[in-house]
């Protein structure tokens, strides 16, 4: 009869030395992976290769990293990131490992600080290790919604497929709410852009469909959005400018004549009076400096 440490697949001196406390699975995976179980202090910071990508992470693509990079080298970071061992994250989520290559730390909130660090070329990143993240497949999910749900650089329909997620693990839009400290009614106008037809997601993820309207076309029928959708687009679009045919210059024949000044010759006051009338400044300035030239 084999023993519970040959199942495991480790060494029966290994089995009596676990600490105590240590499930077998994680004893057993302490073992494949060289961890230890307790008794370590965790780093504050590690190289960058010690550091895999959270596999429930939000973003399904990690995008405009660019600024965010030159931003890490110029000044830093400035925030640690929150990450999990690669041992408890492996004791939960046995099925959900592969990307993590051999990292033994798993980032649970700042996968996009992760990435732009990679690209600044960084060679150690700050942590801050927390297992207690990697509990269960919706902790770790609501976790990265609640650490990303105010940022601005979150796809929506990304939101909207993790609040899904969210409300198949606790039931209801409501339960889901209270935990992420939103209303309902904002859970579920984010939920609206699920009820899209595929086409016009795509629309939305490409920017071509506003969120706005898309929440509102969510509401409909799916054969009634495709219109409501083409409406919506065409209303965003800057109306276009007709252009306007230059006019020919006109002929010396078909010119304006030019206005004529009647000037009455009673006395020098009169004709600075009718001067004064018909010509601008400009003109009235010109025709003094000229009379003075003829004294």
């Amino acid at each position: 009869m084999s023993s519970k440490a040959d199942k495991l697949g480790v060494s029966a001196s290994f089995a009596r030395a676990q600490p105590v406390g240590v499930s077998s699975r994680r004893a057993a995976i302490a073992e494949a992976t060289g961890a230890p179980t307790s008794g370590v202090v965790p780093p504050s910071e590690v190289p960058i290769e010690a550091l895999a990508h959270n596999p429930f992470n939000l973003r399904e693509d990690l995008t405009d990293l660019d600024e965010l990079a030159q931003s890490l080298s110029v000044r830093g970071q400035l925030q640690p990131l929150a990450v999990a061992t690669r041992l408890a994250f492996m004791e939960a989520h046995p099925g959900q490992t592969d990307g993590l290559g051999r990292a033994p730390y798993v980032v649970i909130d700042g996968n996009r600080r992760l990435a732009a660090a990679q690209l600044a070329g960084l060679k150690t990143m700050h942590i801050h290790v927390n297992d207690a993240l990697s509990a269960s497949a919706a902790d770790i999910l609501e976790s990265a919604l609640i650490a990303n749900v105010h940022r601005v650089d979150v796809a929506p329909m990304d939101q909207a497929r993790a609040l899904q997620e969210l409300v198949d693990v606790h039931g209801s839009q409501a339960q889901v709410a209270k935990r992420i400290g939103k209303t309902p009614a904002w859970v579920s106008q984010r939920l609206t852009l699920l009820n899209l037809t595929p086409d016009l997601q795509e629309k939305v993820e490409t920017g071509e469909l506003k969120v706005e309207p898309a929440r509102r076309i969510g509401r409909l029928p799916q054969e009634e959005q495709s219109v409501a959708a083409a409406e919506a687009v065409n209303a965003a679009a800057p109306p276009r400018q007709r252009s306007r045919p230059t006019p020919a210059p006109a002929s010396p024949a078909q010119a304006a004549p030019a206005a004529r000044i009647t000037i009455s010759t009673q006395s020098p006051e009169t004709i600075a009076d009718a001067l004064t009338a018909h010509l601008t400044p400009d003109d009235l300035k010109a025709v003094t400096e000229l009379l003075v030239q003829r004294i």
